[in-house]
């Protein structure tokens, strides 16, 4: 079922000059597959490994350094001079077999024109490998990742305007969904629409009553069929 209680303006167009993009942990794959908990495990084991310090002293570190730098990897670079690609190879060695193929998703990608991106947090390696996953990807041009961000994640400013100038982006014809409300944010103050998918994670609420938030569903596969029907 679609939740709608902040729509504020109609459904946009999507015709060939449009750029959809998408988020992807907890956004194409339901926040219940609990991705994340895989992953915040093997930081924890990165941090204790690396800094060689007891599990609660590695947990401290890791919250402490996901709540100054925006990551804990933005942390471990600055404080510890940590190779990033090592981390990102090692955190994101997760078992995908909780997510299940999305056909339906690979449809609903299929009958809307115009471009698809990747926009995220993470790697491009665990973004190939969660698409291939869900079997969509083919479905998108690119990815633009941690990498391309030069590791400064969403929501600071950076890596929105990084993945405009790289990809030839018109902010006032694009369309971004998000499961982490605050992400959003500066986006649409880009003059994009912004569409949260609605997750119960309590991490991802931030925001959410922002008015900068155009529509919310928690059915993106309904949502993306409804815009395709709206142009």
């Amino acid at each position: 079922m679609t939740i709608a209680p902040k729509i504020k303006t109609d459904l946009p167009r999507i015709d060939q000059d449009s750029v959809l993009i998408f988020d992807l942990d907890n956004t194409l794959y339901p926040a219940a597959c609990d991705l994340f908990s895989q992953v915040s495990d093997l930081i924890g084991k990165y941090v204790r490994e690396t800094l060689k310090l007891e599990p609660d002293a590695a947990y401290r570190v890791q919250k402490d350094y996901f709540h100054r730098y925006g990551t804990t990897l933005r942390g471990l670079m600055t404080e510890h001079d940590v190779d990033p690609a090592d981390y990102l190879a090692k955190v994101h060695d997760i078992d995908l077999s909780v997510v299940d193929p999305a056909p339906d998703l690979a449809s609903a990608l299929e009958e809307l024109p115009g471009r698809k991106l990747i926009f995220t947090n993470a790697s491009r390696g665990h973004a190939e490998r969660v698409m291939g996953r869900l079997g969509i990807a083919d479905r998108f041009e690119t990815i633009f990742d941690i990498v391309d961000a030069d590791y400064i994640p969403k929501p600071q400013q950076q890596p929105y305007d990084r993945l405009l100038a790289r990809d030839g982006i018109d902010p006032t014809r694009a369309v971004y969904f998000e499961d982490m409300a605050k992400n959003l944010l500066p986006a649409k103050d880009m003059g994009m629409t912004t569409v949260w998918v609605h997750t119960d994670l309590e991490w991802a609420q931030h925001g959410r009553d922002d008015p900068r938030i155009d529509h919310e569903t928690n059915d993106i596969v309904g949502f993306l069929r409804n815009l395709a029907t709206a142009s």
